[in-house]
């Protein structure tokens, strides 16, 4: 399915239950294809399309230009003293110092290859946010209203990108990208989708691992510090779940730390207290409360 998304650019819906690894899919497939830095965006009730393209910090450029203004006047003004160092110069304001490309805007760059992009939980996001970003990825460009707007002025403009100390160069506000991204869209199931989105989307079920799965899953974070253990927890994970209608699997790895940390025993003499501390730790993550079985 992953293979599929990328040769036929179309975006990746990955759901199941929390915890089993929907947004680590991201990180995979950037480590295996050498894609470097994921760009992750994650979505809230109030997140907009605009939000993940770019930020324009208005507020900001004003108060820099009455401080220029102010600046400039004073260089002007005779009764300044000339031998005022070069430092305290009025410098004209570059408006691209004042705009960031969010994650999605730095997905839609002209890169040489293609970036991944992990939309975390958009199904808490707004009811019109899914077409939006079909549109987006459809057109493959998006305008920088801001810097639209001056393109006549300034032309070619250097603006901050969502990826720590890197800038990019937009020309005549337009963004266009050139290797489509690599996007992961993550869904706990708390609502439907439409239908447009979903016949434009490849779909991905996670399912929940069983024990073989789970038992690697510690393996591989743990090796064999848990010894004859491993298997016990990772039945009693098991019940445990069944129990309260789902658990994730991090939760898991945390009882595992408790183990090979030697704070805790896992003796049968100890079996009362350590249960106490699992029931804490495998919490219902619905919130419902559920008895520990014998």
């Amino acid at each position: 399915m992953v293979n599929a998304a990328i040769l036929l650019r179309r975006p990746l819906l990955v759901t199941g239950r929390p915890g089993v690894g929907k947004s680590t899919l991201a990180y995979r497939i950037a480590r295996e294809l050498g894609l470097g830095r994921v760009l992750q965006w994650p979505v809230t009730s109030r997140t907009t399309l605009a939000s993940g393209l770019f930020e324009y910090d208005v507020i900001g450029r004003a108060q820099a230009g009455q401080a220029w203004y102010a600046a400039q006047h004073q260089a002007t003004d005779p009764s300044v003293d000339a031998g005022s160092p070069p430092s305290d110069q009025p410098v004209p304001l570059d408006i691209g110092d004042f705009i960031q490309l969010g994650p999605l805007g730095t997905a839609m760059l002209p890169h040489r290859l293609p970036r991944v992009l992990l939309i975390d939980e958009l199904d808490k996001g707004d009811s019109d946010l899914p077409n939006d970003l079909l549109t987006l990825f459809e057109d493959g460009w998006f305008a920088v209203q801001p810097l639209v707007r001056v393109k006549r002025q300034v032309g070619n403009v250097t603006v901050y990108t969502s990826d720590p100390g890197r800038t990019a160069s937009i020309q005549d506000g337009i963004v266009k990208t050139r290797s489509f991204p690599i996007v992961i869209m993550t869904s706990n199931g708390e609502r439907e989708f439409p239908e447009a989105f979903m016949r434009r989307c490849l779909r991905l079920d996670i399912p929940e691992p069983g024990p073989e799965a789970l038992g690697a899953l510690v393996a591989a974070h743990f090796a064999n510090r848990l010894g004859d253990v491993q298997e016990r927890l990772v039945q009693d994970f098991m019940t445990r779940s069944a129990q309260v209608d789902g658990l994730a699997a991090d939760q898991l790895l945390n009882a595992a730390h408790l183990v090979t940390s030697g704070a805790y025993s896992y003796r049968d003499e100890d079996r009362a207290e350590w249960q106490a501390v699992l029931e804490a730790i495998w919490h219902p993550l619905n919130g419902d409360g559920a008895d520990w079985g014998a």
